[in-house]
């Protein structure tokens, strides 16, 4: 007998941790970029503890998030071809418990945030708000179409906050910065949500799991995802500008990036659905490394050449005689 309920037990506690979605934490890479941005940018300001802190923060508010939301779209997810194994479709899931777990999670997330500086904790506030917003009635962000993408996606800039700020919390960030995090992330949620369609394959069904496709298209959801990019570039462009113009090297490596991103939303089973699982794109993530790498390279790099790109005087052509 004692066996048998240990067997539960464990059970019932794996059930709880697969809705924190551990997996899901390759996601929060997204503040690495903050980190570096701020040690390129800013003097340092916080204790060096505060990077790794900072991170688990964020995973650990991030499958607060995931927690409600894997309870609130069990009715949902059983119209999905893969979701509907997952333990709130099934019915497995104790309301109480789930609540124990949110706040448990939430809890410990924003005491790190507030254990290294004030900007943080509200950083930590505003994401955790975030899934409130996006997964809980009435509001639910995520039942309308565009506004679903545009809130989920709020959260990589926020993620570059908590990296930011780890490094730095008297300055803030370029605005250019965080409207293209945000735009680019726009364009990988509307490719996740155009594989995601394109998966279920029967527009009826496809509302039944989620109540913005009722509105959207394949051709809509490409189309939109076309405009996030070119707004994504548009900012990286603006940022370019003011601040870097060695970063003008790298406009073809994201271009690429974004081609390719969508390359793979066009699979059959992409991953793209599940960026989680973007790690077995052996080739994508090697290219996506060598770009981070090569951006980090940039920050400290002077080519004075790439000056002429952002200087506003006409060049003479009697000066090239």
């Amino acid at each position: 007998m004692d066996q048998v309920r240990a067997l539960a037990d464990t059970r019932r506690i794996s059930l709880y941790l697969q809705i924190a979605r551990l997996d899901h934490w390759i996601k929060n890479i997204f503040v690495l970029p903050g980190l570096a941005s701020a040690a390129a940018f800013t003097p340092l300001s916080e204790p060096l503890w505060a990077g790794p802190a900072a991170l688990l923060s964020t995973c650990l508010i991030a499958s607060a998030n995931y927690t409600i939301n894997e309870f609130l779209d069990s009715s949902y997810d059983r119209h999905h071809p893969k979701k509907n194994r997952r333990p709130g479709a099934l019915g497995l899931l104790d309301w109480r418990l789930v609540v124990l777990q949110y706040l448990f999670l939430a809890g410990i997330g924003i005491s790190l945030a507030l254990a290294i500086n004030i900007p943080l904790l509200v950083v930590s506030l505003v994401f955790l708000g975030m899934g409130v917003l996006y997964n809980v009635p009435p509001l639910r962000t995520k039942d309308y179409p565009y506004l679903d993408v545009l809130s989920e996606s709020f959260n990589n800039p926020i993620r570059f906050l908590f990296g930011w700020f780890a490094i730095n919390s008297y300055l803030l960030p370029p605005s250019s910065i965080l409207l293209a995090y945000w735009m680019g992330g726009a364009y990988l949620m509307a490719v996740k949500r155009y594989s995601e369609y394109r998966r279920i394959g029967d527009p009826d069904r496809a509302k039944l799991y989620r109540k913005s496709f009722a509105a959207y298209s394949e051709k809509s959801l490409l189309l939109s995802a076309f405009f996030y990019a070119i707004c994504a570039a548009f900012f990286i462009g603006i940022f370019l500008i003011k601040y870097k113009s060695e970063f003008v090297i790298m406009v073809p490596l994201f271009a690429a990036l974004f081609t390719w991103y969508l390359w793979i939303g066009f699979k059959p089973e992409s991953a793209a659905q599940a960026p989680e699982t973007l790690y077995q794109e052996h080739y994508f993530m090697l290219f996506a490394a060598i770009v981070f790498i090569l951006s980090i390279a940039l920050f400290y790099a002077n080519i004075p050449l790439l000056a002429l790109l952002t200087d506003t005087k006409l060049i003479s052509i009697r000066n090239l005689k």
